[in-house]
């Protein structure tokens, strides 16, 4: 089920926050601190591949509501859409662990925002996503632009560079709909 007394406590924590102005800039690294809860676990005792993801969606909200872009997504009527990602685990998580999630922007194009997370237990990286994230309206991804302009960072660029773009390259290989 998916954790929506978290998610709230998780919105009023990063309200609260923007409010006190712990902000977040767009080159910024966001923190977010949650411990695993055995509704996060498996029956390896760790945290569920699935919940990772689901956790991850925390971390892209406080981001966004500490920058500043989910106040933008309100007044445009604007949403938010993963549309690809990719991750790779290193390390258990197990229940009652202390877990920072830590989001940044590693790249924005024309259409796509792409968004680096991971999750790290005692100062140790545990799993790592990039996701392909895009704003929406009217469920129609809107130009990178548009939210770039909305947020007052009409200037700012971080086209994708290194793994992020070799990871678009390879994307854009892989047959849609796969081949059976």
């Amino acid at each position: 089920m998916y954790p929506f007394y978290r998610y709230t406590k998780s919105i009023v924590k990063a309200i609260s926050a923007h409010k006190k102005g712990d902000t977040v800039d767009l080159t910024d690294t966001a923190k977010m601190t949650f411990r695993c809860s055995l509704t996060d676990i498996d029956n390896f005792l760790e945290m569920n591949n699935g919940r990772v993801f689901t956790l991850y969606d925390l971390g892209r909200t406080d981001f966004a509501i500490r920058s500043g872009l989910g106040k933008k997504l309100l007044e445009n009527r604007w949403g938010l859409v993963v549309a690809g990602s990719t991750i790779q685990y290193r390390k258990r998580i197990r229940a009652f662990n202390l877990v920072t999630i830590k989001t940044r922007i590693a790249a924005i194009d024309e259409r796509w925002i792409y968004v680096e997370q991971s999750m790290w237990v005692k100062g140790k990286p545990c799993s790592t996503a990039l996701l392909r994230t895009g704003v929406t309206k009217g469920g129609r991804v809107i130009e990178s632009q548009k939210v770039l302009d909305a947020l007052g960072k009409s200037d700012w660029k971080m086209p994708p560079t290194g793994y992020v773009a070799e990871w678009i390259e390879s994307d854009a290989d892989r047959p849609w709909p796969p081949q059976q």
